[in-house]
């Protein structure tokens, strides 16, 4: 609850929801709140429930799915299969490689007294 300040460390969340983050049990038990923030802890034990047959069709499902959905072999280049680009120039060594865009970090003089 981010607008009251507050922490909340409980059982997993069923929803994805901003600010909240899936810990293990030790670290759930170790994390503190922020200086001026409320922190309110579970009471009960965080128990790692398992999965049920219903979680585990499902699952089972979606990376059949998956595997279904492959794409097909893309074609061979012009229709020559042992066709072949240029080659490529050999990297510069000992010089950095440009990325073609500025840096977003900047070195700024020290303030005047």
């Amino acid at each position: 609850m981010y607008s009251d300040s507050t922490a909340v460390v409980g059982p997993l969340a069923t929803v994805a929801e901003p600010h909240s983050w899936d810990l293990c049990e030790t670290h759930a038990s170790r994390i503190t709140a922020p200086k001026g923030w409320d922190m309110v802890r579970h009471e009960g034990g965080f128990s790692s429930s398992t999965p049920d047959d219903d979680d585990l069709t499902a699952l089972a499902e979606a990376v059949r799915e998956a595997g279904m959905r492959r794409r097909a072999p893309e074609p061979e280049p012009h229709g020559y299969p042992d066709y072949s680009p240029a080659p490529q120039r050999p990297a510069r060594t000992g010089r950095p490689g440009r990325t073609g865009r500025r840096g977003h970090l900047r070195v700024l003089p020290d303030p005047p007294n």
